[in-house]
């Protein structure tokens, strides 16, 4: 049985290109392994023209060696087969752009330990497969520009992804993430990061480095809030947060606790600006001292050194959104009277519950 051919013409030097078709027969390794050779074998066909490799959705179990007759083929579609590992001989194929190994039996240890020498490959497509985790091998092709995982059961990802500089599409979306390594920041060329259907509670700081970055998507996820960084994404032009806590539940109660006398009095000397120097203070008091945080309130003029409110404020984002991002102030009344600590010197003890309002 011969797989369908198709001719296209090539711009640079007008030789005929063809696509080879064999998806949806069906064939076992065997037979289309046998298929594969007759068609480089025939005189009618130069295997050296082949550019696309089609053989999705057939019942393949090991990977053909007799793909490798056609050398120049860039794009290889081996989706949808019963594929447990992928052979160290694939990376024979050296012009080979991209690679698409979706819903297969693909684990953690199903890819040859030289797959970066795959050097032009820039497209990995391996959604719908069996890993717990980003294989050393994935991560090892530093020119991938476009990186499917999504639908596995990855738990965790390597800070080695950030060693993927080039990635603009990284789709980690229907796993078991529960956080994301700081080093995801090193993406900088990102402009789509898909990470919903996972179980984050909360996103690295770092994502914004992210300055290209156009979609994210954080749906069903745990997220309870997201960092203020996040604002400084000015290219950002689709958020996706539902089906998250913070806009599922609209309040949440808390008990706010009194500050300690300690604090009391350090805050008394910083808002009050009281001089004091090495000799004056014994070194673990001015250590505590020098760790004072500023409230973010403009208006106020307080800090907070281990006591201090939990507040959700809600910004414009992008001219369409509107998002709950997490602050911390010096007293449960500062939005209220914004001058109160000026002038009292300290806060006073209140124990009524603050209401923290979340995205509806």
């Amino acid at each position: 049985m011969e797989g369908y051919t198709s001719d296209s013409s090539e711009s640079d030097n007008q030789s005929s290109t063809k696509v080879l078709d064999f998806s949806y027969l069906l064939l076992d390794s065997a037979t289309l392994s046998h298929n594969l050779e007759y068609t480089a074998d025939d005189e009618s066909n130069d295997p050296d023209t082949v550019e696309t490799l089609l053989l999705y959705h057939n019942q393949l179990t090991v990977f053909p060696e007799s793909i490798l007759r056609f050398q120049n083929v860039k794009v290889l579609d081996i989706s949808a087969n019963n594929l447990s590992y992928l052979p160290e001989s694939i990376t024979h194929l050296t012009n080979l752009i991209s690679l698409i190994a979706r819903s297969n039996s693909l684990r953690d240890d199903s890819f040859p330990k030289n797959f970066s020498t795959l050097t032009n490959l820039r497209e990995l497509n391996l959604s719908g497969n069996n890993m717990t985790v980003l294989p050393e091998p994935v991560l090892s092709l530093v020119g991938l520009k476009y990186l499917y995982v999504g639908s596995n059961r990855i738990t965790s990802i390597s800070t080695d992804i950030g060693k993927l500089t080039k990635l603009q599409v990284l789709y980690l979306g229907g796993n078991a993430l529960g956080s994301i390594p700081i080093e995801i920041g090193n993406l900088q060329c990102l402009r789509a990061l898909v990470l919903c259907e996972n179980q984050l509670e909360s996103l690295p700081s770092s994502v914004a480095n992210l300055r290209q970055l156009k979609s994210l998507l954080l749906h069903k996820n745990h997220l309870t809030t997201l960092p203020p960084e996040i604002v400084s994404l000015k290219n950002l032009m689709e958020l996706s947060l539902r089906d998250n806590p913070l806009v599922v539940r609209f309040v949440r109660e808390m008990q706010y606790n009194p500050p300690s006398l300690l604090e009391l009095s350090a805050r008394t000397v910083k808002i009050k600006n009281v001089p004091f120097n090495d000799e004056d203070v014994p070194c673990h008091l001015l250590g505590y001292l020098n760790t004072a945080h500023r409230c973010v309130n403009p208006k106020c003029k307080g800090v907070y050194f281990d006591n201090r409110v939990e507040h959700i404020k809600f910004v414009d984002f992008c001219g369409k959104y509107r998002i709950p991002l997490l602050q911390y102030l010096c007293s449960p009344n500062c939005g209220d009277n914004p001058h109160a600590l000026e002038e009292a010197g300290a806060e006073t003890c209140n124990t009524e519950r603050m209401k923290k309002v979340l995205l509806g």
